[in-house]
């Protein structure tokens, strides 16, 4: 999303160097810490320590400020699957592998980010619910098409439709890095720690893999 110029409200507002950025990282940090989906505006400039008035200054509001935090963590991972794609002499097992290590660890910086994907589309009109969906749902579709169909062609992967590997992938992810609550009530933890997602990740990679290859 192309950062905002001063408006008339905020053009005596000081702008500190990285402002924009800051508000960013806090708004993801209270999101990620809160298990939430929402920020309060007070909370973030007591954390930030910035202005709140710089929100509309960048963002113009709440919501867009939402919007560009889900801009940046989906440019960071469509950028992440594109170079993968584009990696010679890699085998569709090891891309696929390094993939779903890659989504483990992004889940678990941003948890909040499928649940957030689905608040701003709901919450948008058609043309950026659109908008949405081009720029970041569908890459990974299409990447999940490539890596699929190449190992098949390989003859490493049996036949798997895409967009239900899409689901697959997206789901367990998703249900595990928001599930806070079922851990603190089930399991009397409440904290996602490196080492559960170390733990979870080489589950995951097994579980799936062993899904898809071929037999």
């Amino acid at each position: 999303m192309p950062e905002r110029g001063p408006s008339k409200a905020a053009s005596g507002l000081a702008a500190p160097p990285g402002a924009r950025a800051l508000l960013l990282d806090t708004a993801s940090a209270i999101m990620r810490e809160g298990d939430v989906i929402d920020i309060s505006l007070s909370e973030l400039s007591l954390r930030s320590g910035l202005n709140s008035a710089l929100v509309k200054y960048y963002f113009g509001n709440k919501a867009g400020l939402l919007k560009a935090l889900l801009d940046r963590d989906w440019q960071a991972i469509v950028s992440s699957v594109d170079a993968l794609l584009a990696k010679d002499g890699w085998e569709p097992e090891a891309k696929l592998r390094r993939h779903l290590w890659k989504v483990v660890d992004t889940f678990y910086e941003v948890p909040y980010l499928n649940r957030l994907t689905m608040r701003v589309i709901r919450e948008s009109d058609d043309a950026e619910a659109r908008r949405i969906a081009d720029c970041y749902l569908s890459p990974i579709y299409r990447a999940y098409e490539q890596l699929i169909g190449d190992g098949v062609k390989a003859g490493v992967f049996r036949e798997i439709d895409p967009q239900l590997f899409y689901f697959t992938v997206t789901g367990a992810v998703d249900r595990f890095f928001s599930a806070r609550l079922v851990l603190k009530h089930c399991f009397d933890q409440d904290t996602l720690t490196e080492e559960l997602r170390d733990r979870y990740r080489e589950h995951t990679i097994d579980i799936i893999m062993a899904g898809i290859l071929a037999r």
